[in-house]
This record gives structure tokens, sequence and C-alpha cells, in this order.
């Protein structure tokens, strides 16, 4: 009973015409008013993923500072203090020694390998923006579900209301037919076994909602007990590409396959540094330091500027080695990619035909919802008078309930995998 009461509530602050009437004093905060654009704004500002992977894709933007930061002259100061015991004829003394000494260098030629890093570090920040918008997808595909969870959460639990109350008013009829002679007992026992169902289904419903609504606000960032009213309701908008067309839109737009081609130009990069290790570096330095016995010290100095190149005539095959790792890390680059695209593919094209298998049921439940009343009221009319069958009526009540039940899935499944697909391609989050 506590759960019920609690249920009815939260019930009464979400339908809008409500599938039940309470005094809204029982109500103990205003809900939180949401149409589907505003679950999923809420979902990009609010969800700790797109954070993370705005924190990662910061993070890379860095490491392009770093990476060039190999390019540009580097200056070390060192500053030592001494003191060391020497012992001469058996003579000892003790002698301090200060010194500090400032010195510049930088790299003219590295054969390479710093560009090449430069360019992988750019290719990096390319990849973790790609993350970004691909976590903004997937967010917008979890607040898209999550949000018609409860629309098919509301439209089941509304059929199951009606399914009791079908149910009561038809018991009742038995009752008052079993109280002037007209029906068995047996009438009225499977119609109060059928009503009982009907109220499990109902308890079953009501629970579904409240995880839904939980769901939803764990998604969007609000407290999962928050009480939300939805605004919108369960509808069918034409989806008019083809699937050709969503294919192709796809490889050109979703996150993932731009990332895949990313990973072959960093392969390549790879390589380039890998090559480097084949070619001269050459160096620029400058100096200059002082020392003395005692601190700071200044009487005695030194400078010098000067120019290294060096040339690692042979390792052994070690940089040959390295070439050829960098090598297979490109022809492994490049079937990633071919797999990924594939799977991009297979993606779209599950979407597009699971969208349109749901579009087909939508015409169908319609038309089985409406044969359904329309058998359920003939049943009942027979029943009461008296050339029907309980069985009759209980069956076409049944088939009415599941009619209206397989409507809602279908509508629940077109939308969602509507939604899916708009994730397939890669859609961005602001386009509409």
């Amino acid at each position: 009973m506590i759960k019920k009461a609690h249920w009815k509530k939260r019930l009464a602050a979400v339908l809008s015409g409500g599938i039940l009437v309470l005094n809204t004093a029982a109500v103990l905060a205003a809900p939180v008013e949401l149409s589907l654009e505003d679950s999923i704004m809420m979902a990009l500002q609010n969800n700790p993923a797109i954070k993370m992977a705005a924190a990662d894709r910061e993070k890379a933007e860095w490491g392009i500072q770093e990476a060039k930061g190999a390019k540009m002259p580097s200056v070390s100061l060192t500053h030592t203090d001494a003191r060391s015991k020497s012992v001469i004829a058996n003579t000892s003394s003790i002698n301090d020694r200060f010194s500090n000494n400032i010195a510049l260098n930088l790299p003219l030629y590295t054969g390479g390998k710093v560009e090449a890093g430069i360019e992988q570090a750019k290719i990096n920040f390319k990849v973790n923006d790609l993350d970004l918008d691909r976590t903004k997808q997937q967010i917008k595909l979890d607040a898209t579900t999550g949000y018609f969870n409860i629309l098919q959460a509301i439209n089941v639990l509304k059929v199951s209301q009606e399914s009791v109350d079908m149910m009561m008013a038809h018991l009742s009829n038995v009752q008052a037919q079993y109280g002037v002679g007209v029906v068995a007992k047996s009438d009225v026992l499977r119609s109060e076994v059928e009503l009982a169902d009907y109220q499990q289904k109902q308890i079953i419903a009501e629970n579904g909602y409240e995880l839904a609504v939980s769901n939803l606000n764990n998604v969007i960032g609000l407290p999962l007990d928050t009480v939300v009213k939805i605004k919108d309701e369960l509808k069918h908008a034409k989806y008019e590409s083809s699937l050709a067309e969503s294919i192709q839109y796809a490889m050109t737009h979703r996150p993932e396959a731009i990332q895949a081609d990313y990973a072959i130009d960093a392969a390549k990069e790879g390589v380039k540094a890998a090559r480097s290790g084949r070619l001269p570096s050459v160096m620029a330095s400058a100096g200059t330091g002082w020392y003395d016995k005692t601190f700071p010290g200044s009487d005695n100095n030194s400078w010098s500027v000067g120019l290294t190149a060096s040339w690692n005539a042979f390792d052994s095959g070690v940089t040959t080695a390295k070439v050829k790792q960098a090598d297979t890390a490109v022809t492994k680059a490049a079937e990633q990619s071919k797999q990924v695209k594939d799977g991009i593919q297979l993606e779209v094209r599950q979407a597009y035909l699971n969208m349109n298998e749901a579009e087909k049921r939508i015409d169908t439940t319609q038309v089985a919802v409406a044969k359904a009343e329309e058998d359920f009221k003939i049943s009942g009319v027979r029943y009461s008078a008296g050339v029907g069958t309980n069985i009759d009526v209980i069956d076409a009540q049944v088939a009415l309930t599941q009619a209206k039940n397989n409507y809602i899935q279908a509508m629940y499944d077109y939308n969602t995998n509507k939604a899916n697909l708009d994730k397939a391609m890669g859609i961005a989050v602001n386009s509409k």
C-alpha cells in the first residue's frame, strides 16, 4: 500500500491528462518539466563523460605545445656548492668550491624526428577533438533513449490501468449475473483470477516507470528521485533519407571513421620518426660559468659556443628494425580503418532496417488495435445478452491489451532506432 501511494503521487505529477486523478497537495515537490530537447541539453551540460572527454581534448592541446618545445631552445641553470678534504705530505686542507653555469641548447636539425612528433601531437589533438564529438553523440543517444523509455513506460502503465478498469467492470457484470443465477460461480472465479493478473502487471508497469525516470535522471545529471513531467508524446516522424545516403553520410561524418584515417596519418609520421635514426643531427650550444672558493664567486669565469653534428653510422640494425616496426604499424592502421568503416556501415544498416521494420509494425498494430477494440465490445455485449461466454470476453481483452502494447512497442522501437541511426551516422548534436 505504501508503494502504491508513492507511485500515485509521482504519476499524477507526470501525466498530463493523467491516468489517475489525485490531490495535487500530496505532491511533495514541483516536478521538473522536460521535453526531449531539454533532456538532451541537460545531459550535454551535466554528464561527467563529456567533461572527461573535454579534459582529454585540453590535455592533447597542451601536448602540441610540448612537442613544439623540442624544436625550441632550452636553457639550464646549475649551481654547485662543494667542500673537499685533501691530504698531501701528511698535511690536510679543506677546500670550498662554488660554481654557477648557464647552458643553452638549440636543435637545428634532427632528421625529421621532432617534426614528426609535432605532427603526431596535432593528429592526437584532432582525434581527441573527435572523441569529444563522439561522446556528445553517445550522450545524446543515451538521453533520447532514456526519454523514450519513460514515454513507453507511461503508455504501458496507461494500458495496464485501462485493463484493470475494464476487468473490474466485467467482474462487476459477472457478479451481478451470478447474483441472479444467470452464470456459474466459475465465471466469477475466473474473472477474479484475471483481475489479479492485470493488477500484478500494473505493479510491474509502475516499477518500470520508476526505473525509467531514475535512469533518465542519471543521464541528465538530476538527483535520481527527481519527479519529472514529460512534455512530449510517442509519435511517428517519417525518415526521408535512403539507406545508401545514410551510409555515405556516415563515412564522411562519423567520428570513428575520421579517427581511423587519422590513425593512418599518425602511423606514417611514426615511420618518419624512425627513419630519422639514419640521418645526422645538428645541435647549437652556448654556455658560460663562473666559480671561486667564496660564495657567490666571480673571479674565474668561462664561456663556450659550439655547433655539434652527430651521425650514427652503424647501430647494428636497430634503426632498420624500428622502421620496419613503424611500417607494420601503418599496415595495421590501414586494416583497422577498413574494419572500423565496415563496422560503421553495418551499424547504419542495422539501425536503418530496424527502424523501417518498426515503422511497418506501427501501421499493422494500429489496425490490430482497432479490430481488437471492436471485438472486445462485441464479446461484452454478447456476454451480457447471454449468448457469449466469459472466456470470449477474457480472450478479447487479452487480445486488446496485447495489441495496444504491440503498438506502443512499435512506436518506441521506431523512435529509438531512429536515434540509433543518427548516432551511427555521426549527426552532430546541434543538428536538427
